[in-house]
């Protein structure tokens, strides 16, 4: 660990201020716009905005970087976020926050690829795998205390906007004056969706199912907040404790999964998520209660995503995995757009509460679903099944990429070892 502090310190510097901008601007908006008085189907076309951007940025990026190079895109780039994030309190209109979310989504997506690439390229074999776990933490770090400055200004006035925009700007200078040279870059064609689908059906649909909650989790959030009339501390802490849960609870459910079948813990996890869900719903006016509520929804939602990936890489070659978790990354972000879109529109008929019932429909989904699937197909035997690699939704392709590597040289030096211990 401390080799990879070591090598790469700039850059998890780096993206530790560029995680905590961009989770004070996606909070901050939700609180300011109830300020404003946009309605909640206003908000929730504006948080969804986000996540077109940042999918086509995902699909677009590479190009631009294999055009002109990381510095020049991370430049252009860092100057359209810095822009933005000081036009969005001049400018308080709906239309005009929704582009400029899809140009934040797409900026941050491409900003990601470059520096998620430079991380692959710093890290050796040896160390791949705690670089990521190492940028994993860094990012839910960012985003938690991100939600802590929020008390320190004024929502409905510049500062807070300015604070952003600042931390953003800043965390280039230690990525772009100490990572050198600058990584070859290359990504792998995603694979059919058809032939996706044909693999793992369960993984296609819970990555569906999950790009909707973790929507609602990022962008809507602090919109249910407002709504909720909880106090700007509140919000706080409420937006704080799900990726608290989701950075505690990650490991230990990685831990579980490689020594269980899959499809089980699918089950479990999304049945806790659900239950959670509708706990909140229940005790919305406990805040205490509610905060246990989200710690567990953000506990069970998180870690899914990387345990659908390993599910899904228990039925590929090695050479594939890369290539269908590209087909995943777009299915969550397929559910990512549409997700604050529907929960806006239920929480525009039902008030608050319909935060957490869209969670627990969405969590229900996927048990059931998984459930169905376990009748259809017979369960892999866990010695044949791979390591579990933390990563989460927040990832571009070039991190869940990383993490496909880190989990093929896992499953390599397995093999290897079984062989020399004459298990084969």
């Amino acid at each position: 660990m401390l080799q990879v502090l070591r090598s790469s310190w700039a850059l998890l510097l780096g993206m530790l201020l560029l995680m905590i901008g961009n989770g004070l601007q996606g909070t901050l908006l939700g609180v300011r716009g109830g300020i404003e008085g946009f309605s909640t189907f206003n908000m929730s076309i504006v948080m969804s905005a986000y996540f077109i951007g940042f999918l086509g940025g995902s699909r677009m990026t590479p190009e631009l970087i294999r055009r002109v190079g990381h510095v020049r895109v991370f430049a252009a780039l860092a100057s359209f976020i810095s822009a933005v994030l000081i036009l969005y309190p001049v400018i308080t209109e709906p239309v005009a926050w929704a582009l400029g979310r899809v140009v934040i989504g797409f900026c941050f997506s491409g900003v990601y690829v470059a520096a998620e690439s430079w991380l692959n390229n710093s890290a050796t074999n040896e160390n791949r795998g705690q670089a990521l776990s190492l940028y994993m933490i860094v990012q839910m770090a960012g985003v938690v205390t991100a939600q802590g400055l929020l008390v320190l200004g004024d929502p409905s006035g510049y500062i807070l906007f300015i604070l952003s925009s600042v931390l953003v700007s800043i965390s280039f200078a230690p990525i772009l004056l100490s990572i050198s040279p600058t990584p070859a870059f290359d990504t792998t064609k995603p694979m059919s969706l058809r032939e996706l689908y044909h693999l793992s059906p369960l993984s296609c649909v819970g990555m569906f199912l999950l790009g909707g909650v973790f929507s609602a989790q990022f962008g809507m959030s602090a919109v249910y907040g407002s709504l909720a009339g909880m106090s700007l501390g509140e919000i706080s802490m409420f937006v704080s404790t799900i990726y608290i849960g989701a950075l505690l609870l990650q490991y230990p459910i990685g831990w579980i999964s490689d020594r269980m079948d899959r499809r089980k813990l699918i089950l479990l996890i999304s049945l806790a998520g659900g239950v959670a869900a509708m706990l909140g719903y229940l005790f919305e006016s406990n805040f205490s209660l509610l905060l246990a509520a989200v710690f567990i929804v953000g506990g069970m939602s998180n870690p899914l995503y990387a345990l659908l990936i390993a599910y899904t890489n228990d039925f590929l070659e090695h050479e594939d995995m890369a290539a269908a978790s590209g087909g995943l990354i777009f299915i969550n972000g397929l559910g990512a757009i549409l997700g604050p879109l529907s929960i806006g529109w239920i929480m525009g008929l039902l008030g608050s509460g319909g935060f957490f019932l869209f969670l627990a429909l969405l969590m229900f989904s996927l048990t059931i679903y998984a459930a169905y699937r376990m009748t259809q197909r017979a369960a892999t035997p866990i010695e044949e099944t791979g390591s579990y690699t933390p990563v989460t939704p927040s990832a571009s392709p070039v991190a869940v990429e990383l993490a496909q590597e880190v989990f093929i040289e896992t499953a390599l030096e397995e093999e290897s070892n079984a062989l020399t211990n004459g298990e084969f």
